[in-house]
């Protein structure tokens, strides 16, 4: 259920600035994303989860948050991830 290290190592090299760039906004949103897309596959499953769901919707408003700055900021690096992740439309 969670990000491997391999997948996790792949989705920092994809968008960081640099190569141990874990801090950058794109990284954090990546990574979020893919831990986002690996918990609706769990309740698709386990629909009772409760505890899981309340973390999935805290990973979701700071991704929102993240995305927000990154756009307020950086228009041009916000629609290359969102472009990338296919997060929004």
């Amino acid at each position: 259920m969670a990000i491997t290290k391999e997948k996790k190592q792949e989705l920092i090299q994809s968008f960081g600035r640099q190569d141990l760039d874990t801090g950058s906004p794109e990284v954090q949103i990546a990574l979020l994303t893919a831990r986002i897309n690996d918990l609706t596959d769990h309740f698709k499953a386990h629909a009772k989860d409760h505890a899981s769901r309340r973390g999935l919707l805290m990973m979701v408003s700071k991704r929102s948050s993240l995305l927000k700055y990154l756009r307020l900021h950086d228009r041009k690096k916000y629609l290359d991830v969102i472009g990338r992740l296919g997060i929004r439309k």
